[in-house]
């Protein structure tokens, strides 16, 4: 159980006691991922961008479509892109319509490479292995649940605060 791993007997309420099992499991999770990841050079915010211009190939995007859907809303999109475009896994282009923007286009040696890590994606999905699939479906929908919780209480935060301005 949680208690043991983390050395917390005690938690306010089950909510903090779920809280911080997310937190917990996110970072093995993640740790894992940075690990897989690494072996190709890559971060995993590297790769999420990398993800994401694979699925839109051929058509290239702007750094805020690739900010609007990376799961780390938190990355600087702009100098991952940059690190990308260093490795020549990304081509970067001036708009021609809007010359404050660029277009961003997963390269063949990028393509090469989302193909290469697709070939031992397996090898990231045993990590939950230890859950039937229908264990996994429902941990997704109990995901999905919480998410739609944060976005409603940060919504309902944010009207707050632009009341009280």
């Amino acid at each position: 159980m949680i208690e043991n791993e983390i050395g917390i007997n005690s938690f306010r309420n089950e909510w903090q006691k779920a809280s911080i099992s997310i937190l917990f499991t996110h970072g093995m999770l993640f740790n894992s991922y940075e690990r897989f990841f690494k072996s190709y050079d890559l971060t995993t915010q590297q790769y999420n961008i990398l993800r994401i211009l694979y699925d839109q190939y051929p058509d290239p995007v702007s750094t805020s479509f690739l900010r609007e859907k990376m799961m780390d809303k938190m990355s600087d999109a702009s100098r991952l892109v940059n690190r990308l475009a260093s490795k020549e896994l990304v081509l970067v282009s001036p708009n021609t319509s809007d010359k404050r923007l660029v277009n961003i286009l997963i390269s063949e040696r990028g393509i090469n490479t989302i193909k290469e890590i697709t070939g031992k994606a397996f090898l990231m999905d045993e990590m939950l292995q230890g859950l039937t699939e229908e264990e996994a479906m429902q941990l997704t929908d109990l995901l999905y649940k919480s998410r739609e919780s944060i976005r409603k209480v940060n919504e309902s935060r944010a009207a707050a605060a632009q009341d009280h301005s």
